[in-house]
């Protein structure tokens, strides 16, 4: 007996056909793969570039750096170079100014001597000229000490001038005569005499220092007579008394004039011609007389070695 709408045992049964959901599912998974795949490889193109853009901006980066540091490198080299050659300038500049002081004090130098020279020239006077080396030690006298001695003809005694202001004056005399140098007591000195007079009146007296040489000296024992053709500004000058200086040297202008009542004679005092602060060259004149025995005697063993 059959049954209805079934099958015997052992029958295979009928297999489902595929739908058309099913045909749209795989389209669509096919597609989705696609873009899938096109996005990745878009993906992988857009990590490539901006690699290669990364890359290339630190090369960049390092280039600009590398020169930044080169160019820094040689603008040192370039300022220590300038600095070198400003020092090196610098340098010469004032070597060229020591050459140009010594050039003008050179010419100075030059006109003084010149100076010196004309008026050695012109001196009637047999004389040494001599240079002011320093002063005596011992200190004495206040003596200034001349490059000049006996072995040059200077000998004790001797008067010294000076050029000085376009004038000749008084400086002092030679108080003692070593071989190679001597010892020059100025007219400042309190213990020099010299015997003067004025130059316009003729009034004589003798003239004393006072140990200074920026206090003024002093003319005395002037006849009381002679005050009223004696005034401030009146030229003293050596008398030639004594042997020692030669007359109408000059010594200086009086700048006040004393007396009193009760004297009978009178003092001026006289601002010397010389500024011995500055003095340095001098002449040493000879003795108006012939040298005294002593002063013949040959230099003693000392003085030799000196």
């Amino acid at each position: 007996m059959k049954k209805r709408g079934g099958t015997s045992s052992g029958t295979p049964a009928v297999k489902k056909r595929l739908g058309p959901e099913s045909y749209v599912f795989i389209a669509l998974m096919l597609i989705s793969f696609s873009m899938l795949f096109v996005s990745t490889r878009d993906l992988m193109f857009n990590f490539r570039d901006a690699g290669l853009t990364m890359f290339s901006g630190v090369r960049g980066g390092v280039s600009e750096v590398s020169s930044f540091v080169t160019n820094t490198v040689l603008f040192m080299q370039e300022l220590t170079k300038a600095r070198d050659e400003i020092t090196e300038l610098r340098e010469q500049l004032i070597r060229y100014e020591q050459l140009e002081r010594s050039s003008a004090e050179i010419n100075e130098e030059n006109r003084r001597l010149r100076e010196q020279l004309a008026f050695s020239q012109e001196l009637d006077y047999s004389h040494i000229p001599a240079k002011l080396i320093g002063r005596d030690p011992d200190n004495l006298y206040s003596a200034l000490v001349i490059n000049k001695g006996r072995h040059s003809g200077v000998s004790r005694d001797m008067a010294v001038i000076a050029w000085h202001g376009g004038t000749q004056a008084l400086v002092g005399k030679v108080i003692e005569a070593r071989r190679f140098d001597s010892l020059v007591m100025p007219l400042y000195d309190a213990s020099l005499h010299i015997a003067s007079r004025f130059a316009a009146s003729r009034y004589e007296g003798i003239v004393e220092g006072q140990g200074n040489p920026d206090t003024p000296v002093r003319m005395r024992y002037i006849p009381k007579r002679a005050m009223d053709e004696i005034s401030q500004g009146d030229m003293v000058i050596t008398s030639g008394m004594g042997a020692v200086y030669p007359p109408g040297i000059n010594i200086g202008r009086v700048t006040n004039v004393a007396y009193h009542e009760y004297e009978i004679t009178m003092e001026v005092e006289i601002e010397p011609l010389i500024d011995f602060s500055r003095l340095e060259y001098v002449f040493v004149l000879e003795l108006m007389y012939p040298l005294l025995e002593d002063d013949l005697q040959p230099d003693s063993p000392e003085e030799v070695s000196q």
